[in-house]
């Protein structure tokens, strides 16, 4: 691909980025500041997400609901962390059909509040235990440095809300969330390789005893929030008196937590699979996974290509025919590229008389002849290579840019490049934030997740973030 229909990575990556975005015809910015257009194909990546990630949920016992756009102030001003935490990010409706209203109105920036309105009519007793209820909607957070799927005013999500009878179950659910649902997913479907750990309480979601997060790491080394677990324990459900019958017939409080995902994790595709010539989507996510181009429209090209289309999803492969011989092939092969579909099937006159068909990888580029009577097989086969190969091209990339290091001072030099792992202090935390460099989360020392309540021996994975 000609160098100049993308700025290179090394030379300027925030621009390379933007580019793919606009070049690829994922999004483009809204006419409010901070706002998104998603245009078909990028939306259409955002519904195979949504849809194994929603099989997932549902699979953990989770049904779909839908709460208001539009949440009372006095809502989130009833829990006073929560209201603090959000109140810089607030869109605030003060008139409404000529009038100004009585109460403002904020638009949902998240939705434990006006959920915990409606669990405490509807939760009688410990038998409706536990109560798992999941959201797919937009949220808005008014964003001062917006960047298309990483941070924008209006993004798409999903919510999840559940009580439970005691925080054990609350615990299990969350951490159930965090491991099971989410990290399963961004590894076997989006290819990346994620750290799951506790946040520190400066960065804890507003109002909840603990979260938990996986942290991904993007191609220039640094790192992105991909989805986050919170323990909210009785908290929420004090303020709106959620409470339930126990089996002892009396009453009390739920235990609580909420996790979410967002259209970030589009953003977290380009930038962990990107490469100079555009997206690079991992074949178990992607909308087309194959797209087969008729080189030319002579010597029955034209018929082999649409016969190994119809072959290919016969197959249940998501396939893709362009016959648009009247656009020269040099473009529409640099325009599949941008939009990183895994494989290409390449048909011509000279390949229909040879009885063979070319297929181009877009992971690693290479290119081979298969007999057109073994191409399905040959296509699933590297389908499945091409999946793994991307995968473990990430991961070799968070393991040779993770480093351990003993002060703060190597922590900044090491996030310059990836993240850093030290033991934790939290004195450490401003010095670190001063430097442009935040905790990523808190881990034991062999790794895995620590309890809301643990607070010595832990290790820090720190490093810059989007």
């Amino acid at each position: 691909m000609p160098k100049s229909v993308l700025t290179p990575q090394a030379e300027d990556y925030p621009r390379w980025y933007q580019e793919v975005v606009a070049k690829a015809e994922m999004a483009e910015n809204g006419p409010v500041r901070g706002t998104m257009v998603v245009r078909p194909y990028g939306y259409a990546i955002w519904e195979r997400m949504q849809a194994e990630l929603d099989a997932r949920i549902k699979a953990a016992g989770a049904r779909n609901a839908y709460f208001p756009l539009f949440i009372p102030e006095s809502y989130l001003k009833r829990e006073a962390e929560h209201v603090e935490g959000f109140s810089p990010e607030l869109a605030v409706v003060t008139h409404g059909g000529g009038k100004e209203l009585e109460e403002p109105i904020v638009v949902r920036p998240t939705s434990e509040t006006v959920i915990n309105a409606y669990f405490s009519k509807w939760l009688q007793s410990y038998r409706e235990l536990p109560l798992l209820l999941n959201q797919w909607c937009n949220v808005v957070r008014w964003e001062l440095r917006p960047r298309l799927f990483l941070r924008t005013t209006e993004f798409l999500w999903q919510e999840g809300h559940t009580c439970h009878a005691t925080s054990e179950d609350a615990r299990a659910c969350c951490l159930h969330i965090l491991h099971d649902v989410y990290e399963s997913f961004m590894v076997e479907q989006l290819a990346v390789p994620v750290l799951t750990g506790r946040k520190t309480d400066a960065e804890k979601f507003a109002g909840a005893d603990a979260s938990y997060t996986c942290e991904g790491m993007m191609g220039d080394g640094k790192a992105l929030q991909m989805g986050t677990s919170h323990l909210l324990g009785q908290n929420f459900a004090r303020v709106f008196d959620t409470m339930f019958l126990n089996e002892e017939g009396e009453r009390e409080y739920a235990w609580q937590t909420s996790w979410g995902v967002s259209t970030r994790l589009v953003g977290a595709l380009i930038m962990a699979h990107g490469d100079d010539s555009g997206l690079r989507v991992p074949p178990n996510i992607a909308p087309v996974q194959v797209v087969v181009l008729a080189v030319r429209d002579e010597g029955g090209a034209g018929e082999a290509a649409a016969s190994v289309a119809r072959q290919l999803a016969d197959r249940g492969v998501r396939v893709e025919l362009d016959s648009r011989t009247d656009t020269s092939f040099g473009r529409r092969v640099i325009d599949w590229e941008l939009k990183g579909v895994p494989l290409r099937v390449e048909v011509g006159p000279r390949d229909v008389a040879a009885g063979e068909a070319t297929l181009a990888r877009r992971d690693d580029g290479t290119k081979q002849s298969v007999p057109l009577a073994a191409l399905v097989e040959r296509a699933q086969s590297l389908l499945a290579d091409i999946q793994s190969g991307l995968l473990d091209e990430a991961r070799r990339r968070l393991d040779s840019r993770l480093v351990d290091v003993s002060s703060v001072e190597e922590a900044i030099e090491a996030s310059q490049s990836g993240f850093a792992r030290m033991e934790w202090d939290d004195a450490d935390e401003a010095a670190l934030n001063a430097a442009g460099v935040s905790v990523r989360c808190l881990v034991r020392a062999d790794g895995t997740v620590p309890d809301p309540e643990e607070r010595s021996e832990l290790r820090a994975v720190v490093g810059r973030a989007y």
